[in-house]
């Protein structure tokens, strides 16, 4: 059975990436998704931070093939692995769910972060960077990206408060969710990726939406902190 286990986490891992040469680019909803269209909204970060999914998916690559070579019956791996192939089953048709519509990609995405999160959780830390690492950095950057997708769509549907608003709250939830997880975990590579997000979103914002960079640049701080005291705890 965990060997099973290992296999469908490389098979889902392949559709996985393999998934965005199937459908259309995507780079934020279209004016045309939402019943106000949201142009550059001030949650999203700017366009190169999402480079990282090149980080994301050869990692996780890496880790399904190493994990099924030499630790295809690993417990602690399995435990990690069940989470993780519902995750990257909810994120193969991701792409296509998300250029079709905004409400219910961010549902899915939501639970993609949810059950990635929960790999997180139960990553052993022996095998590191084989296996928390990677899952770490997948699931920090979903943590991010969940709230972008929450606070773009309820911002076109008028839900509440406008863009900025959303912006605010959707970094302050985010954050929230974020220091938890890395507590919990001590896995740095979830925090730095957190991190990188919220950096991406001042680049974004600049001085033109300066209190979204403000906050963005007070929530870097708390994650600065928040990973090295947790990191240092787990190596100690």
């Amino acid at each position: 059975m965990t060997n099973i286990r290992a296999i469908l986490t490389l098979l889902f891992t392949l559709t996985f990436v393999v998934s965005p040469y199937f459908t259309s680019p995507f780079s934020g909803f279209r004016a045309d998704q939402l019943p106000i269209p949201q142009i550059d909204p001030p949650i999203q970060p700017a366009g190169y931070a999402f480079a990282i999914w090149g980080l994301i998916y050869g990692w996780l690559v890496v880790s399904a093939v190493y994990g099924l070579w030499r630790r295809p019956r690993n417990r602690a791996w399995d435990k990690v692995r069940t989470p993780l192939i519902v995750s990257l089953a909810l994120g193969t048709p991701w792409l296509a769910i998300a250029n079709a519509s905004a409400v219910y990609s961010t549902v899915l995405i939501f639970a993609m972060a949810g059950t990635a999160i929960a790999a997180v959780l139960v990553a052993p830390r022996a095998d590191r960077y084989w296996l928390r690492a990677p899952v770490s950095v997948y699931a920090g950057w979903l943590t991010a990206a969940s709230f972008v997708a929450l606070g773009s769509t309820a911002a076109g549907y008028g839900i509440l408060m406008g863009a900025l608003g959303w912006a605010y709250l959707g970094i302050i939830a985010a954050l929230g969710v974020a220091v938890f997880v890395q507590l919990r975990s001590g896995a740095p590579g979830y925090g730095l990726t957190v991190i990188w997000a919220l950096f991406a979103i001042i680049m974004s914002n600049g001085l033109d939406q300066w209190t979204v960079s403000l906050l963005a640049g007070a929530g870097i701080t708390v994650m600065t902190i928040v990973t090295i005291t947790s990191t240092g705890r787990s190596i100690s």
